[in-house]
């Protein structure tokens, strides 16, 4: 009798350790909360996997391919073949799709395809994903130099600043812009919406496809009710580049993805989406999805062990705590097609609280600190990246010479590398300003975002090797919560950001515009003094500006000379010191072994994709 009931007991156990926890719901722990929901000002992963869920774009990856399209909200892949790709490249045509709905019951229009694009073009918050589109369709990278071109003066400088009215002079121009310009440019043709380009241009069938938050289609009534643009030409700057907080969308989000957002919890950093039942795919197998950002590790590995939690964000170097947990799944080695790097801010914000005295005299720093090259060069020689490689991602990464990734056309294995160099670091810094930063010291803040601990281990190595070169040198290192972070470095407020880059698609163009041209994304949070240096002709480029190059490369039709360029202008970023690559990562995925239907593509971002997702053991 006693035999039986240890057998009883043990066989109840083993039904308790196999029970799916939350069968109908997934949760993901991770280390970030969303920037915003707003898919034109959203531009970080942890605002894009949330959006990915809720809305769609006109095309989709197929599987884990970066190449293969598909048709999502269009019902074809333009192409030269199918006669959608037109006058050489530079009209393309998609056919929308019919019967979609959006959660709150309106069927897609291809109105809602022409809206979602001009409202994201006119909007173009600073610093935000919407230079793609400009670049792609207009050979500009803002609205701001848009109008320049057509007026003869910035945006900027038309509106006042306290009405966002524009000087009565320049009012009818500004209709035009629109009018004459932008809407011609996207236009509906029956069931198609038919986008003009004033040039061929690669890439735009990646820019429009996937993951991409800035290319997802909103209802137009719904987003005008919203307080978002009302489609009319002599209203259309009261909206742009508005502060996050200030867009309509901010919080916010309606589309006709999978998911419906229940709530956006900011105090707790935690996401609630619900399934669409009215999918036009069909509904997912899963009812609810929790997208938590919590920073402790302790916390969300207590999670993942007891089965609270169904993924897990866990930096490499915790891996061993996670590699023997009963129930657990772990895939290593995922290729990313990243680069994780150190910039530099030539002009930082006067008023920045992380520039301590803002003057050189052992207090803080200049301004400009940073745009003196030798103290570039000295932050670069103060970094061990092989054991940053092997200690602190778990070997789970390698080394770049420049920020491009390895799998990109344009990479060269065999450009120079910054080496870890205490005396070399020391060199530079004997050098830089004239001498008079060995000689008075400094002060500042670097900053990581708060969760992320090869980022912190890269900010503290900094701080302690500057700090061993020299007494006078003083780093704090501080963590902030990633919005903080990403707004902090956008309006240009950090002397020094540590920044991963995500491709945003897969070519080369999006990572050296990104880098290394003024208007990129990170080059335009380098400041004025960078943006002088790559856009003034240099004999060292053969009379051409770091900018003309990229720009000269994006639209070669040969890869071979698109390769050569990318070549010279990454050795001109090395010489100069435009920024550090540290790494290019590799990606892991950790979940429970109840969770099917997992698959993995380099262009997504976050835990999965869960409309494919359901959970038995």
């Amino acid at each position: 009798m006693r035999r039986f009931w240890i057998i009883a007991i043990l066989a109840v156990a083993a039904l308790i350790f196999a029970e799916v926890k939350n069968p109908d719901t997934i949760i993901t722990v991770t280390i970030g909360e969303p920037d915003t929901l707003d898919p034109h000002f959203a531009y970080d992963t942890a605002s894009g996997e949330v959006l990915t869920q809720i809305y769609e774009c006109l095309l989709e990856y197929v599987g884990d391919s970066v190449i293969q399209m598909a048709p999502r909200l269009a019902t074809a892949v333009p192409s030269l073949e199918n006669g959608l790709i037109k006058d050489d490249g530079k009209t393309y045509v998609f056919p929308i799709r019919k019967g979609v709905k959006f959660h709150n019951g309106a069927e897609l229009t291809p109105e809602d395809v022409e809206y979602s694009f001009e409202r994201g073009l006119l909007f173009d918050p600073a610093g935000g994903p919407m230079w793609m589109l400009w670049e792609a369709m207009f050979e500009v990278y803002s609205l701001d130099e848009f109008v320049e071109k057509i007026v003869g003066k910035p945006l900027s400088e038309i509106l006042d600043p306290a009405t966002k009215e524009p000087l009565p002079e320049y009012r009818d121009a500004l209709i035009k812009v629109y009018t004459d310009y932008i809407d011609p440019a996207i236009e509906v043709d029956g069931d198609n919406v038919v986008f003009k380009l004033s040039r061929p241009f690669g890439p735009f069938l990646s820019i429009l496809c996937g993951y991409s938050t800035w290319s997802m289609i909103l209802n137009k009534q719904w987003a005008i009710e919203q307080g978002c643009w009302d489609g009319k030409p002599d209203t259309w700057w009261k909206h742009w580049d508005l502060p996050k907080e200030e867009s309509p969308l901010y919080a916010k989000a309606m589309g006709t993805g999978p998911f419906k957002l229940v709530e956006w919890d900011r105090t707790q950093m935690r996401v609630t989406l619900e399934r669409f039942d009215d999918h036009w795919r069909g509904p997912a197998k899963i009812k609810k999805v929790i997208i938590w950002a919590i920073e402790e590790w302790s916390t969300r590995r207590a999670m993942l062990e007891k089965g609270d939690a169904d993924f897990a964000a866990v930096p490499a170097q915790y891996l061993p705590q996670v590699e023997n947990m009963p129930g657990v799944v772990i895939t290593k080695g995922l290729p990313i097609i990243s680069v994780t790097s150190l910039h530099f801010n030539w002009n930082v914000k006067p008023d920045s609280k992380y520039i301590g005295s803002g003057k050189l005299d052992g207090n803080g720093i200049p301004p400009d600190f940073f745009s003196d090259e030798h103290v570039r060069r000295a932050f670069a020689y103060v970094i061990n990246y092989d054991a940053v490689i092997k200690d602190v991602l778990r070997g789970l990464g390698s080394r770049v010479p420049a920020d491009l990734p390895s799998s990109l056309l344009g990479y060269d294995p065999n450009l120079p590398m910054f080496e870890f160099s205490i005396a070399k670091a020391a060199e530079e810094f004997k050098k830089a300003w004239n001498g008079e930063v060995w000689k008075k010291g400094f002060k500042l803040t670097l900053l990581y975002n708060t969760g992320n601990e090869a980022r912190r281990t890269v900010a503290e190595m900094i701080k302690t090797y500057v700090e061993m070169i020299n007494p006078k040198f003083k780093i704090e290192v501080r963590g902030e919560q990633w919005p903080t972070y990403l707004t902090s470095y956008k309006q240009g407020y950090l002397p020094a950001f540590i920044i991963g880059w995500l491709a945003d698609y897969p070519d080369p163009h999006n990572f050296i515009q990104t880098y290394y041209h003024s208007a990129g994304t990170y080059g335009f949070a380098q400041g004025e003094n960078f943006k002088k240096f790559v856009s003034t002709p240099t004999p060292e480029l053969n009379g051409k500006s770091c900018n003309e190059l990229i720009e000269q490369a994006a639209t070669e039709t040969d890869p071979n000379v698109r390769a050569e360029i990318y070549r010279k202008v990454q050795q001109f970023a090395i010489n100069h010191v435009l920024g550090v690559a540290l790494y290019e990562p590799q990606s892991l995925n950790v979940r429970r072994s109840w969770v099917k239907g997992w698959y993995y593509n380099p262009m997504m971002p976050g835990a999965a994709d869960y409309y494919k997702l359901w959970k038995e053991e």
